[in-house]
């Protein structure tokens, strides 16, 4: 039996999409996107809160790569291992799509209960005056050490 890996039988992207944007908007967000960059297999989300801008990028290629290491292609399968890749990456462009409203949906969460402020749960994603996000310019800077090896 296959090893169960978390969002691989989600269905719609779109669906995800639309409940992640409901979720903003009742936070009140001016303004929602999202961008699908087929090169590189990821998903933009972007939005805008009281004129600051947050954007998170997420990446099929983990889930896939994830997806494969507990369901590998062998040849008793109905489909090629290229195919069967390929459908990974699929799953993995879904998949993105609703690990992002889980998120999101556990920070709004976070803000409307009073946990903590806008500020605090998306500071990582805030994107900075010089377009970068405030998580990349921590990277660039090196301000934060690095982390330690793990044992």
């Amino acid at each position: 039996m296959a090893s169960q890996v978390p969002y691989a039988s989600a269905t719609s992207g779109a669906a995800a999409r639309e409940e992640i944007t409901k979720l903003l908007r009742r936070m009140g967000c001016e303004s929602v996107g999202f961008m699908e960059r087929f090169q590189d297999k990821t998903v933009l989300l972007a939005f805008e809160h009281r004129g600051r801008q947050i954007q998170f990028e997420a990446s099929a290629r983990g889930w896939a790569a994830w997806f494969l290491k507990e369901n590998p292609w062998n040849s008793r399968m109905r489909r090629t291992k290229p195919q069967h890749e390929a459908a990974a990456l699929d799953q993995g462009l879904i998949a993105v799509n609703s690990i992002l409203r889980d998120w999101v949906k556990g920070q709004v969460t976070a803000v409307e209960c009073g946990l903590m402020p806008v500020e605090a749960v998306f500071l990582a994603h805030m994107v900075t005056n010089d377009g970068r996000t405030v998580i990349q310019r921590l990277d660039e800077t090196k301000l934060l050490p690095p982390p330690k090896d793990a044992a």
